[in-house]
């Protein structure tokens, strides 16, 4: 049976990576800060919980043990988790490696090297220690998840201005479509090379009013809806396009049937 570790394995794409790894019977250890109680919705049946922290190497030795490929779904999105992203990944890398895990899979984001944005700089020095690792390792790199433009629309909704950027598209994809090419770079065969990069879209690009104005349909928001320019790294990132593989369209949720499954909660 693959024994597979997941870091981060309660964050948004973790917890998926978790759940889909458990039900095809495979041999699952939960790395992450914050372990679910038990008795807690959010835990698995037969999944090892392990409390620890790349950051430190906090409990990476007990999380690794016996496992045959490492799954990184870190986020590390602010503060001190942002700065040591990269670091962490090292470490968590160096960790695996004594424990003689031989693969490892990270997840990031599309075109990352491509921006000066800090959050992106972070990922693509992340990615930089995995093509430098002694392991074999492969870096999904996927487009935007559907929920973090909605959390833009939501912001807006509280004034009642639903913001789309100027010269923005989005191809969305859900954490289930990305957990899924995680699980499936973490089960496949070697490779004819040792670091690869792949990546994986979701099913449709759509404009943002696009989505704004499938979002308020699907919540029942009331709005009007404002074009705006984002200034900065960020918005030089999507009016380039850089978010997009639009010959690529792997994920099967759709940005409108995400919305529904999650219509009670938005």
């Amino acid at each position: 049976m693959t024994s597979v570790c997941v870091a981060g394995g309660t964050g948004q794409v973790g917890r998926e990576v978790v759940r889909l790894a458990a039900a095809a019977g495979l041999k699952v250890t939960a790395l992450s800060r914050h372990v679910p109680p038990h008795g807690s919705q959010r835990r698995h049946d037969g999944v090892t919980y392990v409390r620890g922290d790349v950051t430190t190497g906090e409990g990476l030795a007990a999380a690794l043990e016996g496992a045959d490929v490492v799954i990184d779904c870190l986020e590390g999105q602010f503060g001190k988790a942002q700065r040591k992203f990269a670091d962490g990944g090292a470490r968590l890398l160096a960790a695996a490696h004594r424990a003689g895990v031989t693969k490892a899979v990270a997840l990031s984001i599309i075109n990352c090297d491509k921006s000066t944005y800090s959050y992106y700089v972070s990922k693509a020095d992340k990615e930089r220690k995995y093509a430098a690792s002694a392991l074999e390792t492969v870096v999904v790199r996927a487009t935007q998840f559907h929920g973090l433009v909605a959390m833009v629309f939501a912001a807006g909704a509280k004034v009642r201005l639903i913001p789309v950027f100027k010269g923005a598209r989005f191809q969305s994809i859900s954490p289930e479509d990305v957990a899924g090419a995680l699980l499936d770079a973490a089960l496949e065969g070697p490779g004819p090379e040792r670091h690869r990069l792949g990546t994986v879209g979701g099913p449709e690009v759509l404009t943002m009013r696009q989505m704004a104005e499938s979002w308020m349909a699907a919540t029942g928001s009331k709005g009007r809806i404002v074009q705006v320019r984002l200034p900065g790294a960020m918005g030089a990132f999507l009016r380039a396009g850089n978010n997009l593989v639009p010959e690529q369209k792997d994920g099967t949720v759709t940005f409108v049937s995400w919305l529904e499954k999650r219509r009670e909660s938005l």
